[in-house]
């Protein structure tokens, strides 16, 4: 059967001369070459071998969407920050910078707790190093080797995102200084509990019942993806502005939705998306056994027969691409797919509904609302 089309945006496009409006992607792909410049010569110091780290955090932070950064940006704009005030400007672009070395952290760790082969259409970081290894032809196991290393580049971008946001902050009023830090250490407190939660709902036994796993595949999107995707670089950049904790509330209220839906969106192209678009092999997400809304929905209402394709083949990571074909097929028939829209829809409107109630200044907040649409349309 062909597979479903999501909706249509052009990935390239749009989105792209979205994230550029007042220099947002290039103020931030500076913060972060000085990063990995900064980064590069520290570890040169150390030792030459260390060379490959730094290639391996550049390779990766040259990907990526920049949205939680563009996010965290024009959340500072809606709350009165001024692009003429160079100083704050750059604060909140570095502060930018700083939510994208912690989504490379995790991204470096996720991947090798998820055994990801692929990130972006390149060899995941310990599937290159675990390849280094056997090119090279050292000793040992290559794919321990690989695992070690990818969990210490992990560790150094988070090490560099502290820095950046530390140094970007440090000469601002403590007021505003301890409400940035307060935010970005909270996001990284739920996300560590979030990938935790979702490693834990892996291995519960299906017979749970697919409403309790339901639940907890919700409370893993929010704690793991939703609050550091979008409702926390949107609190962040409001934090800056010197927007107290009742005006974030306001802003969190449109990024706990929107950052639902995003990752809903998430899910649906890992079943259904087009690995030219996304850089991962189509199906990716079953292979990995990811127990999603969309999933589960289908689990729920397949038949006996359905429900046992879905048992016997989430988590293969050898799945093929005619069984994945048969997996997409019962997941369009029961209807699930159509009910995973029908979710986005309703979280986008209840996004969208907060943000008006929050009555932000534009052109901040007019962005805000483009950026919502951008993350839950896109195709990769």
């Amino acid at each position: 059967m062909p597979t479903p089309n999501p909706p249509t945006f052009d990935p390239s496009g749009g989105r792209a001369a979205l994230l550029d409006r007042e220099g947002v992607r290039a103020g931030v792909d500076d913060a972060l070459s000085r990063c990995v410049g900064e980064l590069a010569a520290e570890l040169a110091a150390t030792h030459p071998d260390c060379a490959p780290l730094v290639d391996a955090t550049s390779e990766l932070l040259s990907g990526g969407k920049r949205l939680r950064a563009a996010f965290c940006y024009w959340s500072w704009r809606a709350y009165g920050g001024d692009r003429q005030d160079d100083g704050m400007r750059e604060v909140a672009l570095r502060a930018g910078a700083a939510l994208e070395l912690f989504q490379a952290a995790a991204l470096f760790h996720d991947d090798v707790m998820d055994a990801s082969d692929t990130r972006r259409g390149r060899p995941t970081a310990h599937r290159a190093f675990t390849a280094l290894h056997r090119d090279r032809g050292w000793t040992g196991d290559g794919d321990r080797y690989g695992q070690s290393t990818a969990i210490l580049l992990g560790d150094l971008a988070l090490i560099a995102s502290h820095r950046e946001l530390g140094d970007a902050t440090a000469g601002l009023p403590g007021t505003i200084r301890a409400g940035a830090r307060g935010v970005f250490g909270r996001m990284q407190t739920e996300v560590t509990a979030g990938q935790y939660l979702d490693m834990h709902a892996q291995v519960l036994p299906w017979d749970a019942g697919t409403a309790e796993l339901e639940q907890r595949a919700r409370a893993v999107i929010r704690a793991k993806s939703a609050r550091y995707s979008v409702e926390n670089p949107l609190a962040l950049g409001a934090a800056l502005a010197g927007a107290d904790e009742v005006a974030i509330r306001a802003v969190r209220e449109f990024g706990l939705p929107l950052g639902e839906a995003f990752q809903l969106r998430d899910d649906v192209l890992g079943v259904f998306g087009d690995s030219r678009v996304t850089g991962k092999p189509a199906g990716d997400d079953l292979r990995e056994g990811k127990r999603t809304v969309l999933v589960l929905r289908a689990l729920d209402r397949a038949d006996p027969s359905g429900r046992e394709l879905l048992r016997t083949h989430l988590g293969d990571p050898h799945l093929d691409a005619v069984t994945v074909e048969r997996i997409r097929e019962v997941i369009v028939t029961t209807g699930a797919l159509d009910e995973v829209e029908a979710l986005i829809d309703d979280l986008t409107r209840q996004a969208e509904d907060a943000l008006d109630a929050a009555a932000l200044g534009q052109p901040g907040a007019g962005v805000l609302r483009e950026l919502a649409d951008a993350a839950v349309r896109r195709r990769a």
